[in-house]
């Protein structure tokens, strides 16, 4: 029996503050402005993402050519749309349903039209993580418990039958580092809450569609490798299967960093805290040797090289680096 074949192209990337809010439609010469006259068109409480890092982010993604972005800190679908309607041609279908963040940083996804199947996106948003902060435990009754601090969105690749998809993503940005009200020392327990919840809703998905691969992808915050592994990750290698797609790839760990901290005076120290998790059923399609981290270059091609000083670091498109991968005769049911 013949079966309909694709290859796929992902993206995955934290692509710090991405907002695009105008009062009105932006004048025909916008990308022409300066940065001034750019933040001008918005008088939003949030500062639109500077004019030359959206360019030099759309170049990097158009010179991938990548078929479905993972995207983290999207400031809502609005400013989704406007970046592709403004530096990607239109290409692609925006995706995203709004989750919980403070900051109004979403996850979601852009799919390129014309790819000869459909998606669906489902939310996470209102998923109970049980996981209370030490003043919440003490109340009576018990305030019902948290959320994810962002989602985890779902979406389901199909052709014919939107109850059987041929490819699941399970997008996500657990919790950060921040701790303001010092309740949660460098965020560790809601992030393991929701790493827990997280694995939950896989364990759920792969029951519900038992034949589709299944990818899991996100900004983790943290050291979520098999190397030296935080604590709030140890059971993704005690409870799942998965694996990391740069590690099934053989890139070496020492090329694997997607984020950079840069502190005055001291060296700068790179680490992978951007995952694609691959499971049984999607390792075979890897095509291992088109995975890497990519670097950014300027406007003339030249690569950037790794951020020393917090000025080099702002000038970057965003303040991680993408993962890039393939799946290659991914079967279409």
């Amino acid at each position: 029996m013949w079966n309909e074949t694709t290859n796929l192209k992902f993206f995955l990337l934290n692509a710090e503050n991405l907002f695009l809010l105008f009062d009105g439609s932006p004048p025909p010469n916008w990308e022409g402005l300066d940065e001034g006259k750019w933040q001008a068109l918005s008088t939003s409480v949030y500062d639109n993402k500077p004019l030359h890092k959206c360019k030099a982010l759309a170049r990097t993604i158009q010179e991938q050519n990548p078929d479905i972005l993972m995207l983290c800190e999207v400031g809502g679908h609005e400013s989704l749309q406007n970046f592709n309607e403004m530096f990607l041609d239109k290409s692609y279908s925006p995706v995203l349903i709004e989750g919980n963040s403070d900051r109004n940083i979403d996850v979601g996804f852009l799919v390129r039209k014309n790819l000869g199947f459909y998606f669906d996106l489902l939310s996470n948003r209102n998923r109970p993580i049980h996981f209370w902060y030490s003043n919440e435990k003490d109340q009576t009754p018990k305030k019902n418990t948290n959320k994810f601090s962002r989602d985890v969105a779902e979406l389901r690749l199909f052709k014919n039958d939107r109850e059987k998809p041929f490819l699941v993503i399970l997008h996500t940005h657990l919790k950060s580092r921040l701790d303001k009200e010092n309740m949660d020392p460098g965020g560790v327990e809601r992030r393991r809450a929701e790493l827990k919840t997280l694995i939950e809703i896989y364990s759920e998905v792969e029951k519900l569609h038992p034949e589709a691969p299944i990818l899991v992808s996100g900004d983790f915050n943290g050291n979520a490798s098999r190397i030296a592994t935080d604590e709030e990750f140890q059971d993704i290698y005690l409870k799942t299967p998965w694996q990391d797609v740069l590690e099934v790839s053989g890139i070496p760990p020492g090329e694997r960093a997607t984020f950079y901290q840069v502190r005055n005076n001291s060296k700068t120290d790179g680490r992978q805290i951007d995952y694609c998790f691959l499971t049984p059923r999607s390792i075979p399609y890897l095509a291992k040797e088109h995975s890497q981290v990519i670097r950014y270059k300027d406007e003339f091609g030249l690569e950037i090289g790794i951020p020393t000083t917090l000025e080099d670091k702002d000038h970057l498109p965003a303040d991680h680096y993408p993962i890039i991968f393939e799946l290659s005769n991914l079967k279409i049911i």
